[in-house]
């Protein structure tokens, strides 16, 4: 191996110094990678690094700044802490840039989920239940009977579907989820979950008031407490606040019942209704049907088939969750959940 001059060493060494490549010192002075590594050894650990790639548009200290804009001064999008920049810093920086620089201390954007509008009212009465019910047991809930009502599209607009795609490829039928204004029709249903897994469902014909509402308590729920053979004295009712719910009628009725029901359940509290869960489930597999239902009565025997197909597992391991719900609005500062 021939020997390099001592003067193409020295510039060697003045270039790594100058915090050049490997590459390009080794392009401008005619020389192998190898040797200009072996020189780059032999000097100081306290010598800059090569510069790789091009240098950041942004200095470490305006770097820290856009953090501080979000974790201190409120600043909830990149566009904003772009904005921010060029307006207080005089810094003109994209939002990529603002993206890019976030994403390397553990910040990124996420889709904003529906919750429902919580006031001041609701946000105590959802901590004052959350600790009255947080030291409940799974035994304790075992007991409950959840109940809500749902509606469902014809032409499937509910749940994120999925389809496998590769680069390049047109998009095809099955990559898209097509949709039609109001759904293309709708039904509405009831329905209840258990312990032992999915109690009776039924299809709302028309307006639900709170004379079908009652009717629907003295047929599908009696009939659930009689299919699973529950004593009635050990069990519990819950039902949220709507206006029919809460109907005198219905209140008197379920007063005289040999079971008791949720009387202090908080308003806007979907996150603490684990049959939430459930009627996401159903609508996601409901539109995971490669055709859309061809009329109403379709779709009803699409719901029925997909209803009697969740497990009992299922069902318990939501119930199982209730005592993670209420600390999670205990923790949540009594505001919203991840549930």
């Amino acid at each position: 191996m021939p020997r390099i001059s001592q003067v193409k060493k020295s510039d060697i060494k003045s270039l790594i110094l100058a915090g050049k490549s490997d590459r390009f010192i080794a392009a401008s002075k005619k020389v192998g990678k190898g040797t200009v590594q072996r020189i780059r050894a032999t000097v100081s650990a306290k010598y800059p690094a090569p510069q790789i790639g091009r240098p950041s548009v942004l200095t470490e200290t305006e770097q820290h700044e856009c953090v501080h804009s979000y974790t201190r001064g409120g600043i909830t999008t990149n566009t904003g802490i772009s904005r921010h920049m060029k307006s207080v810093h005089d810094v003109t920086v994209s939002r990529f840039t603002v993206a890019r620089v976030l994403r390397r201390v553990g910040i990124h954007a996420i889709a904003k989920k529906e919750k429902p509008l919580l006031n001041k009212k609701h946000i105590r009465d959802r901590l004052a239940w959350a600790n009255a019910h947080k030291d409940w047991t799974v035994d304790d809930w075992k007991r409950v009977i959840w109940s809500d009502e749902t509606r469902i599209n014809r032409i499937q607009s509910d749940g994120q579907l999925y389809s496998l795609y590769r680069d390049g490829e047109p998009l095809a039928k099955h990559h898209v989820k097509e949709v039609i204004k109001h759904g293309g029709g709708r039904i509405m249903i009831w329905g209840c979950m258990t312990w032992e897994g999915v109690g009776y469902m039924c299809k709302i014909e028309g307006n639900l008031n709170q004379e079908l509402y009652l009717n629907i308590l003295q047929d599908e729920l009696c009939q659930t407490i009689d299919f699973f053979s529950f004593e009635p004295s050990q069990i519990m009712f819950q039902q949220d606040n709507d206006p029919k719910h809460t109907a005198h009628s219905v209140r008197a009725w379920l007063d005289r019942q040999p079971f008791s029901h949720i009387k202090d359940w908080p308003a806007n509290s979907p996150d603490l209704n684990p049959i939430e869960h459930l009627w996401h489930r159903l609508k996601v597999r409901l539109g995971g049907y490669d055709d859309a239902p061809s009329g109403m009565q379709a779709l009803w025997e699409r719901v029925q088939n997909e209803w009697e197909k969740f497990t009992v597992e299922e069902c318990r391991r939501l119930i199982e969750s209730l005592p993670r719900r209420c600390q999670a609005v205990i923790k949540a500062k009594r505001k919203w959940t991840r549930y």
